[in-house]
């Protein structure tokens, strides 16, 4: 599952909404996962109270669960969005939730 060598592909929502140094981000994050991954990867993006990008990466199968706070350096204003990430074997496509 997720492997680089795979195609990799994004919607027009995530094109529009997510930029993209957060997409690279978001890939990062499932490439550099050590654990067995499920083929749905969750991103919540929000907002915190200082303004900084807020994202919890979920997968339920192996359950997987962390959080991450990133500075205003990296991401300057911040995204609110919830972002799937499916692998079906030959590719992979990360989609708002919304277009799912």
């Amino acid at each position: 599952m997720f492997e680089k060598n795979q195609p990799r592909y994004l919607t027009r929502g995530v094109d529009k909404e997510i930029p993209l140094a957060l997409q690279v981000f978001l890939w990062e994050r499932i490439d550099d996962l050590s654990e067995p991954k499920d083929y749905l990867q969750i991103f919540e993006l929000s907002c915190t109270k200082s303004g900084l990008q807020k994202i919890v990466h979920k997968q339920e199968q192996p359950e997987y669960i962390v959080e991450y706070v990133i500075t205003e350096k990296l991401f300057p204003k911040a995204v609110t969005a919830k972002v799937y990430v499916i692998d079906d074997g030959d590719h992979s496509t990360m989609l708002l939730a919304e277009e799912y």
